[in-house]
């Protein structure tokens, strides 16, 4: 599937900063990625109309199952007000236990710099998940681990 472009659901104000939320989500089997897909679809016609919403991408890589999401916000409040908004929460409750592991790296940038590119969201989102995996490792270590 091609990459879902860049979409602009409001405009942003000039000068000032936007919250730009980065994920790689990984479904743990192929059986569970048709699902995951289409319900896909339905959060992206929500983040499409959703208020606070500056901008928004997606890629699916389906035979990887592996889907990548990248949006930028006017604010955290209008981000967690969109994750807590139908249908966006039930499908994040319901396939949680699909998913094999899921990275999120959030960072803030003028919005003159919008869109951001994907090259800089993976980039970013590799950083966290090596961050992520050698803080477990480190946990693991300690006694009574």
């Amino acid at each position: 599937m091609p990459t879902l472009p860049w979409t602009t659901p409001n405009p942003a104000r000039p000068q000032t900063r936007a919250l730009v939320m980065a994920s790689r989500l990984q479904v743990a089997s192929f059986k569970d990625v048709p699902r995951f897909f289409l319900k896909s679809l339905a959060v992206w016609q929500q983040v499409r109309k959703a208020p606070g919403a500056l901008g928004a991408s997606l890629i699916a890589q389906p035979l990887r199952r592996t889907f990548w999401t990248l949006s930028a916000w006017e604010s955290r409040e209008g981000l967690n007000t969109y994750v807590r908004t139908e249908p966006h929460y039930s499908t994040m409750t319901s396939l949680r236990s699909t998913m094999n592991g899921s990275t999120f790296v959030f960072w803030e940038v003028p919005t003159e710099q919008l869109p951001i590119t994907w090259a800089d969201a993976k980039q970013r989102v590799a950083d966290q998940r090596r961050a992520d995996e050698a803080a477990a490792d480190e946990a693991s270590r300690r006694p009574g681990a």
